[in-house]
């Protein structure tokens, strides 16, 4: 009698046991309809690029980094010498190519990708899921959101559907199609990790953080929500390991169709322009200035002849509401601001020497000369960056010495590197950094397109990366 009860009661927790994971597995979503409604207009993008290149008596293979994907932190291989071939040196054409990934957001062909994909091409390939191949023309890109726009000759072509990402939540499910490595429509799924990230080299786009699996041949495809549509543009990821780590980033899809209607009218953005260098709250900021938390953006430096300086903002203010939005962290000001047009009358709400005030302040265009202090430092030392001493406290924290530590990040080389604000320079080309004119010295010497190896100090940990200089 004991075995009987014994035996009924395994074989009730067994069956319990089975109906709770069979109850789990109906809760997960099932992506197959999604897959097949959304795939038809995800487009597979490849480039062509003439390279000037002088090659001699070579044995074996060439490869080296691909500069257009440096914002996703990979190396790709190009280009093959076939073994034992011998040649006279000479300079010769070659092709590289370049793939990622794009979706078609009209039946008249307009497709949208990521700029990084296409920067550089002299030929843009776009392949449909039925195998058709067109030449694209460029309408316009945007490298500040890591956009483009392309246009292909064809009508009635299938298109997703946009979605809203500002209705986006941390925990919802999420899926990209894309080819990564080549592997054309390759699907994976995740979840949104977090909104509104802010990235050092991309201060213009609040990013959408997931733990997609994104790799190269990824950049430019769509991010799904479960209802089919798109809310998000993968762009990039971090890893330290050269692969995906579990955090990928894709730019919000209120924000790409912003751009994409600028660029479908004017070929180019067009943003505000403040006119200041800001920085994050500390806790020990806030209580210095007096404040009861963190939060806003500290205006560092007033640039000369910006709206800022005419509206009569100063260093030390703390912007704590701008055009009635409210600025927890610094880098949400840069968004605020990208999103309005010049000529425009905004009042920001500030706090300086222990008060509350409002300034009114009319935006300008962002200007394309060197007439700011911040575009005149960034053409000085060509890496997209400003640098300064290292703080005391900072070097005392790490137990750092010499170095200089970044200031602002512009873009360009610096952000295509991987470097960010905060980040310590100690070494460069093998040569000890001790001070802000031996970093401008070295960097001088360095010509464009060598890679040479940087050591960088990241909140305390050390590392080399390859640093190459892109003009």
């Amino acid at each position: 009698m004991n075995r009987l009860l014994k035996h009924a009661s395994v074989v009730v927790i067994s069956t319990l046991m089975m109906a709770s994971m069979l109850s789990h597995a109906a809760s997960l979503p099932d992506f197959t309809e999604l897959v097949d409604d959304a795939s038809p207009a995800v487009v597979n993008i490849s480039t062509e690029q003439a390279i000037t290149s002088k090659t001699g008596n070579q044995r074996g293979s060439q490869f080296g980094p691909n500069s257009e994907e440096l914002n996703e932190f990979f190396k790709h291989f190009f280009g093959q010498q076939p073994f034992g071939q011998q040649q006279e040196p000479q300079n010769q054409e070659r092709q590289r190519n370049s793939r990622g990934s794009g979706f078609v957001i009209s039946k008249d062909g307009y497709v949208l990708t990521n700029h990084h994909v296409i920067e550089g091409a002299d030929i843009i390939h776009v392949r449909l899921s039925d195998r058709r191949e067109y030449i694209a023309e460029l309408v316009g890109t945007d490298a500040r959101t890591d956009l483009a726009l392309l246009k292909i000759e064809a009508e009635g072509l299938p298109t997703v559907k946009m979605g809203d990402s500002d209705k986006l939540k941390p925990g919802q499910w999420v899926l990209a199609i894309g080819s990564p490595f080549g592997f054309d429509y390759t699907v994976t799924a995740g979840i949104v990790s977090a909104i509104g990230r802010n990235l050092p080299s991309d201060s213009y786009v609040p990013f959408i953080q997931t733990d997609v699996a994104i790799n190269p041949g990824n950049s430019g495809g769509p991010l799904f929500n479960l209802d089919g549509e798109v809310i998000g543009i993968n762009s990039q990821i971090y890893t330290r390991s050269g692969g995906f780590m579990g955090v990928s980033f894709a730019i919000p899809s209120q924000v790409a169709m912003a751009v994409v209607e600028q660029l479908k009218s004017d070929g180019k953005v067009s943003r505000a322009w403040l006119g200041v260098l800001i920085q994050d709250v500390s806790n020990d900021l806030a209580e210095s200035f007096g404040l009861d938390r963190s939060s806003g953006a500290l205006i560092s430096r007033v640039l000369p002849d910006s709206p800022a300086e005419k509206a009569g903002f100063r260093a030390g203010d703390i912007i704590m509401e701008f055009n009635r939005e409210e600025v927890e962290r610094s880098g949400e000001l840069p968004y605020i601001v990208g999103q309005m047009k010049a000529g425009d009358v905004v009042k920001a709400k500030v706090y300086r020497d222990g008060k509350e005030q409002t300034i009114s302040v009319t935006l300008e265009a962002i200007p394309t000369d060197s007439n700011t202090v911040a575009q005149s430092q960034q053409d000085k030392n060509r890496l997209g960056m400003i640098v300064g001493k290292v703080p005391d406290d900072v070097a005392k924290e790490f137990d750092i010495e010499g170095g200089v530590i970044i200031e602002q990040v512009f873009g360009g080389t610096a952000a295509r590197n991987g470097l960010q604000q905060g980040d310590v320079i100690t070494m460069l080309d093998g040569k000890r950094i001790e001070s802000v004119a031996d970093f401008s010295s070295i960097s001088k010497n360095i010509d464009a397109g060598r890679s040479v190896p940087m050591r960088v100090i990241r909140k305390g940990y050390p590392m080399f990366i390859p640093f190459k200089i892109i003009e």
